[in-house]
């Protein structure tokens, strides 16, 4: 019966909706991925920009924004179901169009291009696009902040990037499905991309979107699943397999490539321009511009390190090595609108991203990669996990993780924290820099004003910190420690400094680290 009924909705949709192909009986789960990845993975890798037809490569960027989706062509609309989906037209930047399927319990079926969906206003394409052209991505609707209101929950588009939304949230920092010799010097980075998706069809009681996908780059094949689920804080539950070339396919599409030195699992990527902590100003009317403000780690034994982002002179690529490690995430603590005076870009309501392993990820490290950039426009900051145990080609390399998209309204992620850093010279020895960290949280606050915690600190490289102090700030409740940090003449290399407040030999919260460079 239940069959049968699926069998009828699928005609009465297929009617309706034109852009959905002939179905097939298929069960669609991560292991129908998993096989089809496993079998790419044994031949060379073929980009779909080669498939993009050359008038759409050509788009500007004027020509592109004339281009927007029909909302009314939304995917699930006519069905009054609690998701609905938009697709975005491949062009301009967007040069690797993606397939796109639709599933439910026992059929699949793909969704075609469809050009009747797009309102092309002023711009005149010299051909039809090709229904098999596929899109340049989608983004999710649901009503996430009020009843009876579609906003977007969040969007996947470009290589591996996407975007998810909780409530209240604006766009910011993004995601990847996967990052290959990232940060690194001496070659250039591989950027897998998404080429195909299936898309769960939701019954109208789901409370969460099921996605899976399949990811590919000369040197990987990938098989993702998703669940995504909207709330004040959204979530993402992922699961993903790998399977890495061998060398002779590798070399057969790229004969310069290297092997790979960086394997980046669960990847996050944001935007550092200025914030409080700066000593490189520049010349804009908002105190601060940037979409994360720090780095939070759990690493091995509950030990928690934020480190705060900085907008470096050159490339800066740091390792935080862990065997048992619980979570990191690029973080925006500053949730004053005070402190960006930004009414369009709205720095303070835009998510923290919060990685969580599932299962045992090993030993490895998190890294921190920093670029330098003159404007906002840039996503400069990337952090990931890499193994320290290399995958084997054709080997499935199996991980799991949940992202919360949060602004720590319903969770709190650290409780005793680092709330400020700041820096500029000392007024006494302009030799000096003065290095002021606030720390706030319950733990904190329990100790007696007239009873400070120790500050124990430590410096690596050429510097020596000379002096420390510790105050508590009636004012708003923190602790205030003031280094005084002495570089040796002529120095240029980084500095790693660490500070973590004690009362007797116990923490009371975070780490916090830095890496200091000469303005």
């Amino acid at each position: 019966m239940r069959r049968t009924l699926e069998r009828v909705l699928f005609g009465l949709v297929f009617g309706a909706y034109v852009a959905l192909a002939g179905f097939d009986s298929a069960e669609v789960n991560m292991e129908y991925v998993v096989r089809l990845a496993a079998q790419r993975a044994r031949k060379p890798f073929h980009s779909p920009r080669a498939d993009l037809p050359e008038f759409l490569r050509q788009l500007d960027y004027d020509q592109y924004r004339e281009i927007e989706f029909r909302h009314e062509k939304a995917l699930w609309l006519e069905e009054n179901l609690p998701f609905r989906v938009e697709f975005f037209h491949p062009g301009y930047l967007y040069q690797e169009p993606v397939r796109i399927y639709e599933f439910t319990l026992t059929r699949v079926q793909q969704v075609r291009f469809v050009q009747d969906f797009f309102n092309y206003r002023k711009l005149r394409l010299p051909k039809k696009v090709p229904a098999d052209t596929g899109y340049a991505g989608f983004r999710i609707l649901c009503q996430l902040n009020v009843e009876d209101k579609w906003d977007e929950l969040g969007a996947f588009l470009g290589a591996s990037y996407f975007r998810l939304l909780g409530k209240g949230q604006r766009y910011g920092p993004s995601a990847r499905g996967l990052a290959l010799d990232c940060g690194e010097p001496d070659r250039p980075e591989e950027f897998p991309i998404f080429t195909d998706w299936w898309l769960g069809k939701p019954h109208r009681e789901d409370d969460a979107l099921r996605l899976y996908a399949i990811l590919d780059s000369v040197s990987c094949v990938g098989a993702y699943g998703f669940r995504i689920r909207p709330g004040e804080t959204t979530i993402a539950d992922i699961e993903a397999v790998l399977f890495f070339r061998e060398p002779a396919n590798v070399q057969a599409v790229d004969p310069q490539r290297k092997p790979l030195k960086t394997i980046g699992l669960a990847p996050l990527t944001s935007m550092f321009w200025f914030g409080e902590n700066s000593e490189r100003k520049f010349d804009d009317y908002r105190p601060e511009v940037h979409d994360s403000d720090g780095l939070l780690m759990r690493l091995d034994e509950g030990q928690i390190v934020w480190r705060p982002l900085n907008n470096p002179t050159v490339l800066r690529h740091q390792q935080f090595p862990a065997k048992n490690l619980r979570g990191f995430g690029l973080l925006q603590r500053d949730r004053d609108f005070a402190n960006y005076q930004d009414i369009f870009n709205l720095y303070h309501l835009v998510p923290s991203i919060w990685v969580e392993p599932r299962g045992h990820w090993g030993e490895g490290e998190v890294h921190l990669v920093e670029l330098p950039t003159q404007y906002e426009g840039f996503d400069n900051i990337v952090a990931f996990w890499c193994p320290k145990e290399k995958p084997q080609p054709l080997q499935p390399y199996r991980f799991a993780y949940t992202l919360y998209w949060t602004r720590e309204t319903d969770m709190k992620l650290s409780e005793d924290r680092v709330v400020a850093t700041r820096i500029g010279a000392d007024p006494r020895e302009s030799r000096r820099r003065q290095i002021v960290i606030d720390f706030a949280g319950p733990k904190l606050s329990a100790v007696p004003a007239g009873s400070p915690p120790n500050a124990i600190t430590k410096c690596v490289g050429k510097a020596a910190i000379t002096e420390t102090q510790v105050f508590h700030n009636p004012q708003n409740d923190t602790w205030r420690v003031i280094l005084k940090l002495e570089p040796q003449p002529g120095n240029t290399d980084p500095v790693e400094l660490h500070c973590t407040l004690v009362k007797g030999e116990t923490p009371l919260g975070e780490t916090w680290t830095y890496l200091w460079s000469q303005p």
